[in-house]
C-alpha cells in the first residue's frame, strides 16, 4: 500500500469544529487494489489540536447502530476530509450525542412495538371471536338468567351451613 506523504499545513488549516458532519474518505487495500471509502457522519470530539498526534471521532448510524471511528488528523492512510455541515455547539465534545441518539432509538423501537404489538393483538383476537361464533351453536342451554342467578345467592349460604357444621 503505497502513502503519499500529507499535507500539513492543509490540515492544520482545515476548520474542522465539533458538530460539524464531514466527510472522511480513507484509504482501504483491498486484493492488492487501493480504494477510497467514504465516512459521513459528526464529528463528536477533536483532541490534542493540531499538534502530530491529534485525533477526531466522527459519528454516523449504520441500520439503527451507532457507529463511531476515531481518525488520526495527520494520518496518510486519510485522502480527504470534506465539511459537508456546520454545526453549532456550546461544548467541545458532544459526547452526549451518544445518549440522545439512544434514547430517540429506543423511543421509536417503543413506538413500532406498540403499532406492531396493537396490530397483533387484534389478529390473535379476530380467529378467538370467530371461534367463539362457531362454539355458540353447540353449547345447550341447561337454564335460564334468572335460575343462574337464585343459584349464585344460594352457594354461598350453603357453604357457610357446611363450615358451622364441620366445628
Amino acid at each position: 500500500m503505497e502513502f503519499t506523504t500529507v499535507n500539513v499545513e492543509a490540515r492544520k488549516n482545515l476548520d474542522m469544529r465539533t458538530g460539524d458532519t464531514v466527510r472522511v474518505g480513507q484509504k482501504i487495500q483491498e486484493k492488492g487494489k487501493t480504494r477510497i471509502q467514504n465516512f459521513e457522519g459528526i464529528v463528536l470530539a477533536r483532541k490534542h489540536g493540531s499538534e502530530q498526534g491529534a485525533t477526531f471521532i466522527v459519528r454516523r448510524v449504520v441500520n439503527g447502530m451507532g457507529v463511531e471511528k476515531i481518525f488520526p488528523l495527520f494520518s496518510p492512510i486519510i485522502d480527504n476530509i470534506e465539511i459537508i455541515k456546520r454545526g453549532k455547539t456550546r461544548r467541545s465534545k458532544i459526547y452526549y450525542i451518544r445518549d440522545k441518539a439512544a434514547k430517540e432509538i429506543s423511543k421509536r423501537m417503543r413506538m413500532i412495538m406498540m403499532s406492531v404489538g396493537l396490530a397483533d393483538e387484534e389478529a390473535k383476537l379476530a380467529p378467538a371471536k370467530e371461534e367463539v361464533v362457531e362454539e355458540t351453536p353447540e353449547v345447550e342451554v341447561v337454564a335460564e338468567e334468572s335460575t343462574i342467578e337464585t343459584v349464585a345467592e344460594e352457594a354461598p349460604v350453603e357453604s357457610e351451613e357446611k363450615t358451622e357444621e364441620a366445628k
